[in-house]
């Protein structure tokens, strides 16, 4: 694929584009790792968010509101530099990016969910309740499987907001779209000027997270006409 893309765009531009395009497999594994690795988290956090345990529910709101607080640069730089430099160790930036991410992205989901559970009809919990419906058995069977249209199109929306957040990864260097592009930004190497190599970058970004918007659009459209 390279030489075709030599071929078609010429020196340095194809090489640029293939090193580019390799690259941005990266950025989706991160990515899928992120959402199903946050997703797992915040599905327990939630669960502990909407228990009716009160200690429960502190310790979940507490861990939301911590790692939404914290940016998710400072996450990055955290585990990526400060915890190695702080014990004297090795992290891998796979680890690192991907410990950062699971964290922010658990915090969020964890409370795009709970707004979900809480959005299904305060009716069904009182009916529930008043059938002496086992409270487990209440949300796998009442809550949940309402929630799930409330909940499925802001979850498909933020995963754009997680292939954006991988951006922010190649600061700990993990090889990534952004960390690629920005080496061949200050490489001294005729073509491969920023103006060049960020626009191409752009649109492949735009490439990856623009299905995704729509798809999240098309699925809110259809959770509010009930179809």
């Amino acid at each position: 694929m390279a030489d075709l893309l030599i071929e078609i765009f010429g020196k340095p531009q194809g090489i640029i584009i293939f090193q580019l395009l390799s690259a941005c497999r990266f950025t989706i594994y991160l990515s899928l790792i992120a959402f199903l690795g946050g997703g797992a988290v915040a599905g327990m956090v939630t669960l502990l968010r909407i228990s009716q345990i009160p200690p429960l529910q502190r310790l979940a709101t507490s861990y939301i509101w911590m790692f939404q607080s914290v940016p998710l640069l400072m996450l990055l730089f955290l585990i990526g530099l400060g915890v190695p430099r702080l014990f004297d160790i090795n992290v891998n930036p796979w680890t690192a990016a991907t410990v950062a991410l699971i964290l922010f992205t658990s915090a969020y989901l964890a409370e795009v969910w709970r707004g979900a559970i809480e959005s299904v009809a305060r009716g069904q919990w009182e009916a529930s309740f008043a059938l002496n419906i086992r409270y487990s058995l209440l949300l796998r069977r009442v809550i949940l499987p309402q929630a799930i249209k409330f909940g499925i199109a802001p979850t498909v929306g933020f995963m754009v907001q997680i292939i954006k957040g991988t951006s922010l990864a190649y600061i700990i260097g993990f090889n990534d779209l952004m960390l690629a592009g920005k080496r061949w930004a200050n490489a001294p190497v005729l073509g491969s000027e920023p103006f060049v190599v960020f626009p191409l970058m752009a649109v492949m970004y735009f490439c990856i997270c623009y299905p995704l918007a729509i798809f999240a659009r098309k699925l809110e459209a259809k959770s509010l006409t009930g179809s």
